[in-house]
C-alpha cells in the first residue's frame, strides 16, 4: 500500500470517527457517569468485543449467568474479528445499537499519549475525550481492581473502562516431551535459542509453529525482540521518543537487530507458515508437529484444550537478546478494556452488567475461561500461571503497548518494526525491510 493510500485511509477513518463524535454528542448526556440512569435492568443489552475463542467463550459464561439473574434482560452479544472491529465500533456506535464494548481493540490501552506523539490520540481516545464515554471513576465496582492496573489505563485522570485482565505477549509454549527426548533445557539467551533450533532441526522436528495468515500473530516474536533488546520500559519509552524525535533511525545498528532476529525465528518455523491460521496452531502444537508456538497467555485454555493430555507442556520468554537478565521477564498488555457508550439506550443493564462481572466470583469464572491474569486482588491464579509467576512479578507493558503510530507515517512504520516485510510474510530481507521502515517514517515528517 503506498503512503498516499494510506493516508488517505486515514483521512476516512478520521472523517468516519468525526461523524460518530458528531453524532454521539447530539444524543449523548456527555460524561455523565450514568447514576440518575437507575432502576431493574430490563431489556435488551447490546455488547460488542473483538474477537478471541478463549475470551469469547469466557464473556458467553458470564452472560449467562447475567440472565439467570436479571431474566428480564436479552443480551446480544457480538464479537467481530480484530481487522474489522474499528469499522464495526464506529458504525454501531453511530447507530446507537451499542451498549458496552471492547475500547482498546488497537492494541494500545485508553490512555493519554506521550506530549511527542501529540495529536495521534487513539479514535477510542477522542471518544472519551468528547464525552462519547461514560465516566466510571466512581461507580462501586472499579475499587475491586488493582489500583496500579488503572493508573495504567487512567486517561487524564479518570476512568473510561473495566479492565478484563492482564496477557503475557512475549513468550512460547513449548512441547515438554520434546525438550526431553532431544535433551534441551529452556533457553534463556539468543544463543541458546538458536542452538535449541538447530538441535530440533537435526533431530526432525520444527522448532517453531507460526499463525501468518492472520498477519498480527506472527508479530509477537517481534515484540519479543523489543523486550529483550530494549529491556525495560524506560527504554522503550526512550526508543519511542527518540525515534518520534528522529534522533534515532529504524535502519540504524540496534534497531535493524529487532528485524533481523525475527527473520532468524522465521527461518526456523513452519513451512509456507505465512497461509497458516492462527486458530490452527493449537491443533499443530497438540499433533507434536512443532516443538514450540510463540502466543500470547491468553490462549492457554485453547492450547490446553488441544493438548488434553497428550503431554505436558510450559512457558517461557523468548530470549531474544545475548544475556539471560534481558530475558527473564515477560512484557504484556491490559486486556479487553470495556466502556460504555454515552449514548447507550440501556444504562442501567450496561451499568449492571459491569458490577457482575466485577463482582470476584464471576470475575474469576470469566478469568479461568479467558485465561488472562487477574486485574483484581487476591483472585486465585491458575497452575498454568502460578507457573510463569517468575517471570511476571512486576507488570512491563509490551512494545505495542508503548508506541503511539504516526497516522501520517506509511504502511511499513505502523508498528513500526517492518516484520510484515519479512519474507515469507512479504519479499523482504531484514536490511530492506527496516530501509522501507524509516523511508514511511520519515515521510511523516
Amino acid at each position: 500500500m503506498s503512503t498516499t493510500t494510506l493516508r488517505t485511509r486515514h483521512a476516512l477513518i478520521a472523517a468516519g470517527v468525526a461523524g460518530t463524535l458528531l453524532a454521539l454528542s447530539a444524543c449523548s448526556t456527555g460524561g455523565d457517569s450514568g447514576s440518575k440512569d437507575s432502576g431493574k435492568p430490563s431489556g435488551t443489552l447490546q455488547i460488542l468485543v473483538s474477537s478471541a475463542d478463549a475470551s469469547d467463550a469466557a464473556f458467553k459464561a458470564v452472560n449467562a449467568a447475567f440472565e439467570k439473574k436479571y431474566p428480564d434482560v436479552k443480551i446480544v452479544f457480538s464479537s467481530v474479528p480484530n481487522s474489522n472491529y474499528p469499522s464495526t465500533e464506529s458504525s454501531r456506535l453511530t447507530a446507537r445499537n451499542v451498549d458496552v464494548f471492547v475500547v482498546n481493540s488497537s492494541g494500545r490501552p485508553l490512555t493519554d499519549v506521550p506530549s511527542f506523539a501529540k495529536g495521534s490520540e487513539s479514535n477510542d481516545a477522542r471518544l472519551a475525550a468528547s464525552g462519547a464515554l461514560l465516566d466510571l471513576t466512581d461507580q462501586p465496582f472499579m475499587k475491586n481492581y488493582t489500583p496500579s492496573v488503572l493508573d495504567a489505563q487512567e486517561f487524564k485522570g479518570k476512568q473510561y473502562a473495566v479492565p478484563t485482565g492482564l496477557s503475557y505477549s512475549t513468550g512460547v509454549y513449548y512441547n515438554k516431551t520434546i525438550f526431553k527426548q532431544n535433551g534441551i533445557d529452556v533457553p534463556t539467551t539468543w544463543d541458546e535459542l538458536v542452538a535449541a533450533c538447530k538441535k530440533l532441526q537435526s533431530a526432525g522436528v520444527t522448532p517453531f509453529g507460526i499463525g501468518g495468515k492472520d498477519g498480527w500473530p506472527a508479530g509477537l516474536p517481534m515484540l519479543s525482540a523489543v523486550a529483550s533488546l530494549y529491556p525495560g520500559l524506560d527504554a522503550k519509552n526512550q526508543l519511542a521518543q527518540d525515534l518520534w524525535d528522529q534522533k534515532t533511525k529504524l535502519n540504524d545498528t540496534e534497531p535493524l537487530e529487532v528485524l533481523q532476529r525475527v527473520q532468524t525465528v522465521f527461518g526456523y518455523a513452519q513451512k509456507n507458515f505465512s497461509g497458516a491460521a492462527y486458530s490452527d496452531i493449537p491443533a499443530g502444537f497438540a499433533a507434536g508437529k512443532y516443538a514450540m508456538t510463540p502466543d500470547g497467555t491468553w490462549d492457554e485454555p485453547t492450547i490446553a484444550a488441544a493438548v488434553g493430555d497428550k503431554f505436558d507442556f510450559g512457558y517461557f520468554p523468548l530470549p531474544m537478546g545475548d544475556d539471560a537478565q534481558s530475558n527473564a521477564s515477560l512484557n504484556g498488555k491490559i486486556e479487553l478494556q470495556l466502556a460504555v457508550s454515552a449514548a447507550s439506550k440501556n444504562k442501567t443493564a450496561a451499568l449492571a452488567w459491569l458490577t457482575f462481572f466485577s463482582d470476584p466470583t464471576n470475575y474469576k469464572t470469566f478469568l479461568d475461561k479467558s485465561g488472562f491474569s487477574s486485574a483484581q486482588p487476591n483472585i486465585a491464579s491458575s497452575d498454568f500461571l502460578k507457573s510463569i509467576e517468575q517471570y511476571a512479578k512486576d507488570y512491563e507493558p509490551a512494545w505495542d503497548q508503548v508506541w503511539v503510530a504516526n497516522n501520517d507515517a506509511g504502511q511499513d512504520a505502523v508498528y513500526p518494526f517492518n516484520y510484515p516485510a519479512l519474507s515469507p510474510l512479504g519479499t523482504k530481507d531484514a536490511a530492506s525491510a527496516a530501509d522501507a521502515a524509516q523511508k514511511a517514517w520519515s515521510a511523516a515528517f
